[in-house]
């Protein structure tokens, strides 16, 4: 398994791998012919995109706070949202192509090793 000597900085490195995966997947998508003109003609919800930008604010606010938590929350923190993101993540499997489904996996593997470093997070304090 992955050592390193400050483990927060991981953490927070892998929430911003996350984060880029998430928007460079968006990107990679607008590339795609006729998708743009797709997107405008869906008719998304409100509560579909609130769900959505929370699901994405989330790995921009752990970049901070798993650096400046203490390690009990933190522990706890990284632990559940890395949870609550894997489940935003898989929601899209359903209607997704070879391509977002690669894009996820990558996000999944990044979250399970999210999950393992926090779960070796001191629980002290």
């Amino acid at each position: 398994m992955i050592k390193t000597q400050n483990p927060e900085r991981f953490l927070s490195l892998l929430w911003a791998f996350i984060l880029f995966n998430m928007i460079f997947r968006d990107l990679h998508q607008m590339l795609a012919p006729g998708y743009i003109d797709e997107m405008r003609g869906m008719q998304i919800s409100e509560g579909s995109l609130l769900f959505y930008g929370f699901i994405l604010e989330l790995p921009i606010l752990m970049m901070l706070l798993s650096n400046y938590l203490k390690p009990k929350t933190n522990r706890f923190a990284n632990i559940l949202v890395s949870v609550l993101v894997a489940g935003g993540i898989i929601s899209t499997f359903f209607t997704a192509d070879a391509d977002d489904l690669f894009f996820g996996i990558v996000k999944l593997i990044a979250l399970g090793l999210i999950f393992v470093v926090a779960l070796r997070l001191p629980q002290g304090q």
